[in-house]
């Protein structure tokens, strides 16, 4: 195996969260055909977003220490499970990795990834655990309840796009007219707005020479109660009126109700979605979503699951694993907690929940959904749970963690060992990062009792894991 090297091979398997292993087949003599002697199981190279059992040519881009590296040339055959996908621009798009796969199959995939990297950890435990089967999306298309779509050209010179970046470019936009994991009004808003600013002659904003307008198109949808939320964001390189756009969006058949159009302006060189100021053309800048039994105002940039038909399956998942709490007296710790889904959910039987969060807009968002919802025992604070735990004078009885996809700071960590409490519940959107996490919690007393995987981002590489943990000799 050397770089450069054309291979042909099989997928083994795949590993999280899109690595195939590849066995290349054996080199024949180009002449005679004879075969070279060298083994298949010898050689393998990993590449991104294939399916196990397809047969590949491959091109060897890195080798090293006998592990190589490649990317795809051609799909020679078909996977033995794989279906022709349901949207257009998969392959193109960078936002599907298993759309090709029946949805049963890849629950299936994704459990047993998650599953072997649990293994891995968890083989040096010595209590028994139990692993549950993955639990899925009740709704595997038009789920999603926020897109952040971009403005730019799918070639270079081409015409105006509106859509996802292209697979493997930072560049390269693919206008998703027809994405099948939105519901139909994301894609009736896509297309009026690009055709609106097509017809407008608007340059988008190049990413290299940071000269142009149009910047990305955020859409939300609250998918119990069907309000939508549209922001423009631009930079402010041209003076617009934009009463024409809003009127647009106003008529266009939608099956929900648009309850606000914003214009963000974001003159930042970097490709981020941020206010530098916002303006509300229509209606107002938030709207209402309820999952559980509560109601929650979200606004464009507050975090929400983007799924809110698998988050109540996740929500109820942790609320199981949490069990019987005794409520007199219980203070409840709900650490990266966003807009405090799950510490509103266990106010009912706890004394006292705490969320900590580092996001100061969540927190703010948090305090006001805990009062929409009549619950006076949560209290939010604003700040990093590393620095935050040492100011809080109330010690838990039971703790909740649900961190971002890096996981937990290791001196945060080591604080929330220390507490000592019998029981806990880790949430996570990262298995890498749960089972780095998991060994520090192993090498201090702490086991693993029950784990599930749960699917939140159908067709996607993402997924989601519960870990109840006990405290040896409570």
């Amino acid at each position: 195996m050397k770089k450069g090297q054309v291979r042909e091979g099989i997928v083994r398997d795949v590993k999280f969260p899109n690595k195939g292993n590849v066995d290349l087949l054996p080199l024949k003599d180009r002449e005679e055909g004879a075969d070279t002697g060298m083994s298949a199981a010898a050689e393998y190279c990993t590449v991104k977003n294939v399916l196990p059992g397809q047969k590949l040519s491959v091109m060897i881009t890195k080798v090293r220490k006998g592990k190589g590296e490649g990317r795809v040339l051609e799909v020679l055959e078909q996977a033995p499970d794989e279906v022709e996908a349901p949207c257009p621009h998969f392959g193109s798009c960078g936002g599907c990795t298993y759309l090709a796969l029946p949805y049963e199959k890849q629950l299936a995939l994704k459990e047993k990834q998650v599953k072997e990297l649990l293994d891995g950890v968890l083989c040096r435990q010595e209590e028994p655990w139990v692993w549950e089967p993955i639990k899925a999306s009740p709704r595997q298309l038009g789920y999603r309840n926020k897109m952040e779509f971009s403005f730019g050209d799918e070639v270079k010179d081409g015409p105006l796009a509106l859509g996802m970046h292209k697979r493997g470019s930072f560049y390269d936009i693919v206008s998703v007219r027809d994405c099948r994991i939105v519901d139909e009004d994301y894609r009736r808003i896509l297309k009026g707005t690009l055709d609106y600013f097509t017809a407008e002659k608007a340059a988008f904003f190049h990413r290299l020479t940071h000269q142009g307008y149009l910047r990305h198109l955020l859409v939300r949808k609250a998918s119990h109660t069907g309000e939508i939320l549209i922001a423009l964001v631009t930079t402010t390189q041209e003076n617009r009126d934009l009463a024409a756009f809003r009127d647009m969006l106003l008529g266009l058949p939608l099956e929900g109700k648009i309850a606000g159009i914003l214009h963000i302006e974001n003159d930042s060189v970097a490709d981020v979605v941020q206010s530098d100021r916002t303006e509300v053309l229509y209606g107002q800048d938030y709207f209402y979503e309820e999952l559980l039994g509560l109601r929650f105002k979200v606004s464009v940039f507050s975090f929400f699951q983007t799924n809110s038909y698998g988050a109540e399956v996740l929500y109820r998942t942790a609320r199981e694993y949490i069990g019987e709490l005794k409520k007199e007296g219980c203070v409840v710790y709900d650490l990266y907690s966003g807009t405090g889904t799950i510490a509103q959910l266990m106010a009912p039987v706890a004394e006292k929940v705490i969320g900590v969060e580092i996001v100061e807009e969540a927190v703010e968002a948090a305090k006001r959904n805990a009062q929409l919802n009549g619950l006076n025992n949560c209290e939010f604070i604003a700040g990093d749970v590393l620095k935050v735990l040492d100011g809080i004078a109330e010690k838990p009885d039971f703790i909740i963690l649900d961190p971002p996809r890096d996981g937990i700071h290791p001196g945060a960590l080591q604080k929330i060992i220390r507490y000592g409490v019998e029981r806990l519940v880790y949430i996570s959107c990262k298995p890498t990062s749960l089972v780095r996490d998991l060994e520090v919690f192993l090498g201090n007393g702490y086991v693993v009792k029950r784990a599930v995987a749960v699917d939140q981002f159908p067709w996607t590489s993402g997924v989601e894991t519960v870990c109840l943990l006990v405290k040896q000799n409570a």
